[in-house]
């Protein structure tokens, strides 16, 4: 009966070993995302001559550096103007699918800039 236990803790560890070798790259790359908007935000935001489109080509340049596949319409960008003060708003919303032996699921991301004004 012993040894059937430790066969069995053996492969539940290694179920989550694999699922964490899964699940953990993609949460990382979200993260460094994240950190790539609030960038593009604080450089474009007072950028008066970048427009809308050229701030989402900067963001999908970046996705594309994290091997991240995020199409245009995925990327939100709206401008906040206060008078004397200008800031851009960045977000994308994007899903990473995860296939485990006998289970399938998609990781849903929306990182955004953190810049929604004052």
């Amino acid at each position: 009966m012993g040894i059937l236990k430790a066969i069995f803790v053996f492969l539940a560890l290694g179920a989550v070993v694999l699922a964490l070798f899964q699940v953990t790259p993609p949460i990382m790359k979200n993260y460094s995302f994240q950190d790539d908007l609030k960038n593009v935000a604080m450089l474009d935001g007072p950028n008066t001559t970048k427009s809308d489109d050229d701030v989402r080509s900067d963001v999908l340049r970046r996705a594309k550096a994290l091997d991240l596949a995020l199409e245009p319409n995925q990327i939100t960008v709206q401008r906040i103007n206060t008078p004397g003060i200008a800031a851009v708003y960045v977000a994308a919303d994007y899903s990473v699918p995860i296939t485990l032996p006998g289970y399938s699921f998609d990781l849903h991301f929306n990182p955004d800039s953190g810049n929604k004004g004052f």
